[in-house]
């Protein structure tokens, strides 16, 4: 991307460099909105033009754009939201970005977007996402793939880790944020983090750069306890929720639990998964807790024959 001057590089000037990379072509890609009952906008990123089949959500902190390679390598019709609070998604007031609250802003996505059940993929936060929308609507969903995630996983230390990665709202530069990124193990190489830091964040008018996501302009206020007797003037964002299991156990689309092996998913989180939810599948693969970056050709497969096997 180097030939590409910064005033030039837009939100889809790396699909062709990513493309190429993996032997795929570029499908036609557009980027959506949706206006919501309660005022919010809800956007998202449509691939292809035939009926979409499949539907991603994403984790706490990222946004569409994570699943760009994953989609390339899929070669299928595709609609990638971005959750409330996250890329062009308005922020919820509430700061509740628990997987119900989100789940009936992708019911509405889907009745507007898609016209047949979908094989629906959720990774961490958008994992929780989706097993509630398949517990909800669940003439939405014909397969649910949930990615590095279970309602156990805050048993792992995983989220700590996220709202340890969230304190730092803002940089003096990108490359810093992409610094801070790697030393937490999120992203693949180099050039794919400091890709994602670039679809997931502005410049200021001030010159530095901030995320673009809510989370990271809460969680400092979070962490930082308020003064004795006095309420945080802050919200406090609600993700895990307590309903995760039950959502799950509500499902009646098969289910697949794909596990990183350098993911936030524990030996524990694994066999909980197993015993409460007999039937599901269990696959793993080799990456950190962002699959859909470290590991997309292989996530894109398991999503292709859930597409193959469960067809309209």
């Amino acid at each position: 991307m180097s030939h590409v001057a910064p005033e030039e590089i837009t939100e889809f000037s790396f699909l062709a460099g990513q493309a190429r990379a993996l032997g795929a072509e570029v499908p036609p890609v557009r980027r959506l909105s949706l206006p919501l009952p309660d005022g919010r906008t809800l956007s998202a990123l449509r691939f292809g033009d035939e009926p979409v089949e499949v539907t991603l959500l994403h984790g706490a902190g990222l946004n569409a754009h994570t699943w760009d390679t994953t989609v390339l390598a899929l070669g299928r019709p595709a609609l990638v939201l971005d959750l409330a609070g996250h890329g062009d998604s308005s922020w919820r007031e509430d700061a509740d970005y628990t997987g119900r609250t989100l789940a009936a802003d992708v019911v509405e996505a889907l009745h507007a977007w898609a016209d047949r059940p979908q094989v629906l993929v959720g990774q961490s936060l958008g994992g929780l996402t989706a097993a509630a929308v398949a517990a909800r609507a669940p003439e939405l969903v014909r397969e649910l793939i949930v990615v590095d995630i279970t309602p156990g996983v805050d048993q792992s230390g995983g989220p700590a880790a996220l709202r340890e990665f969230y304190r730092v709202v803002d940089a003096a530069s990108r490359d810093d944020l992409v610094d801070r990124a790697q030393q937490f193990g999120f992203g693949g190489s180099r050039e794919d983090t400091a890709r994602g830091v670039f679809l997931n964040t502005r410049v200021r008018a001030d010159g530095r750069v901030e995320w673009k996501h809510h989370f990271a302009h809460i969680a400092a206020r979070l962490l930082e306890a308020p003064p004795a007797g006095s309420p945080s003037s802050a919200p406090s964002p609600t993700i895990l929720g307590e309903h995760g299991w039950a959502d799950l156990d509500a499902v009646a689309a098969p289910i697949t639990l794909v596990r990183a092996g350098r993911g936030f998913v524990s030996d524990r989180a694994e066999q909980e998964f197993r015993t409460r939810l007999p039937g599901a599948r269990v696959l793993h693969l080799v990456g950190n807790h962002n699959l859909q970056e470290t590991a997309p050709a292989a996530l894109a497969e398991i999503i292709r024959t859930a597409a193959d096997s469960t067809g309209p």
